[in-house]
């Protein structure tokens, strides 16, 4: 019987069931974006500039230390889609019981070295001394909840693939509006500053975390966790890691860069800073509604893939690079015509509104660019590729922002000369990621044109 939270991504009109698809996607990564929003919006409001610049220069390390974990779950998204196309119930399940196996262990191992490393990461990246102890206790209680984090996100990795995007959005609704309740208590009634906001966003995580754990365990049919044979499956961790760890070391290679950014924009002051994380924060919000038409174009290629059925891949590319460049063009430009109230929401302080808009000129009006790169990816990784989108994110992107700040930045130190290597290494990688899919595609017709 079919299931009712269950999306057919392999017959029927593509349209509505991609925006089927893509909504509930897109609204669950804004409302996780709203842990963080939330953190940034009580601490600058409430706790002054410091906390607020504590808390925002932390995310690019966070990923960083995340990303190669997080990366794992898009091995478990295309894995299981492509056996739920393919109708392989028995490696589906394995598959299943792989991925929560590897999020727990995953979650363990994230906490320790997110413990460990949070401050000396922070002294490399030259966080000034007002900052250091206030972003290194927020980054300590940040990863002591980790393994939440990844369950969450295998969790909704595997229901996504599955075609249930709606359950995952429902979970985060509840813990986001617990989230934003807590920082207040926390920050306003306890005065506990970045603790308080770090601990809000555990345990709101941890509540996200036992609902998906709790969906899985409802599940119908091969999909269905039973807690008795979470483990490692040897040839399904080796399908996972095949697909996830190139995506993760993707990932980290992008953090490196951006820590490096982040290096570059802390010479700059504690208020510099302050502008920057508040615009990086707004920018999320667009990034998610862009990133979301990756995620769906991965799960949609993926399920296609595995009923080899070909020709639907072309149309699921057309429709979700056509939808990401109208949705980067709306949300980024239209972001930055209201920025400086969008701003205001984070801070009253003119200087730190001052820089924030000056970043969400480069970067918001350009938006579109980026989601247009990362939706070709998806492309790629849908149809089993994960090495080639990695590669050419660490040349077209990652190696080209570190050789504009040693050289172009080194001679011209401002944060506009900063700001848009971001829109130039889109638009390389961008072209590239066009190239490799092209190739791809003509590759797979040609050999199953009979």
């Amino acid at each position: 019987m079919k299931k009712r939270f269950e999306i057919d991504m392999t017959n029927g009109a593509l349209l509505p069931k991609i925006l089927a698809f893509y909504i509930p996607l897109m609204l669950s990564a804004e409302l996780q974006l709203l842990f963080n929003a939330a953190d940034v919006i009580v601490v600058g409001r409430f706790a002054g500039s410091d906390a607020l610049a504590a808390v925002g220069s932390t995310s690019s390390l966070i990923n960083l230390l995340s990303k190669m974990f997080i990366g794992l779950g898009v091995g478990a998204n295309v894995m299981v889609a492509h056996y739920k196309g393919a109708g392989r119930d028995r490696e589906l399940s394995d598959m299943v019981h792989t991925s929560v196996a590897a999020a727990l262990i995953g979650g363990v191992a994230l906490t320790l070295i997110g413990i460990l490393a949070a401050a000396p990461c922070l002294v490399i990246m030259g966080s000034p001394e007002e900052i250091l102890p206030l972003a290194t206790r927020y980054m300590r209680i940040y990863f002591a909840g980790t393994v939440f984090n990844l369950i969450y996100n295998y969790g909704s990795s595997i229901l996504n693939a599955l075609g249930d995007t709606t359950r995952p959005l429902i979970y985060l609704t509840g813990a986001g509006i617990i989230n934003v309740i807590l920082n207040l208590i926390f920050v306003m009634g306890f005065h506990m500053g970045v603790a308080g906001v770090a601990s809000a966003t555990v345990i709101s995580q941890g509540i996200s975390a036992v609902l998906v754990f709790r969906c899985l365990l409802g599940l119908d049919g091969p999909a269905k966790l039973e807690i008795g044979r979470i483990r490692l499956h040897g040839s399904m961790l080796g399908q996972l890691l095949r697909i996830g760890l190139p995506a993760g070391l993707q990932g980290c290679l992008f953090s490196i860069s951006n820590v490096i950014i982040q290096s570059s924009i802390n010479s700059f002051g504690g208020i510099a800073m302050a502008g920057n994380a508040a615009s990086a924060n707004i920018e999320g919000f667009i990034y998610s509604a862009m990133y979301a038409y990756s995620q769906t174009a991965t799960s949609f290629t993926s399920q296609n893939m595995g009923a080899r059925k070909y020709l639907r891949i072309r149309s699921i590319c057309l429709i979700c690079m056509g939808a990401v460049i109208l949705t980067g063009i709306v949300f980024g430009g239209g972001s930055y015509l209201i920025g400086d109230k969008l701003l205001g929401l984070y801070s009253t302080d003119p200087q730190v509104i001052a820089y924030g808009l000056l970043r969400m000129k480069y970067i918001c009006v350009t938006y579109a660019l980026c989601g247009m790169m990362d939706t070709m990816v998806g492309m790629i990784r849908g149809m089993g590729y994960s090495i080639a989108p990695m590669i050419v994110s660490l040349t077209g992107a990652c190696l080209f922002r570190i050789i504009w700040i040693l050289t172009v930045f080194r001679e011209f130190r401002t944060q506009a000369v900063l700001y848009v290597s971001y829109p130039i290494s889109w638009a390389l990688t961008f072209f590239a990621h066009l190239v490799c899919f092209i190739l791809f595609y003509r590759k797979l017709l040609k050999e199953n044109k009979g």
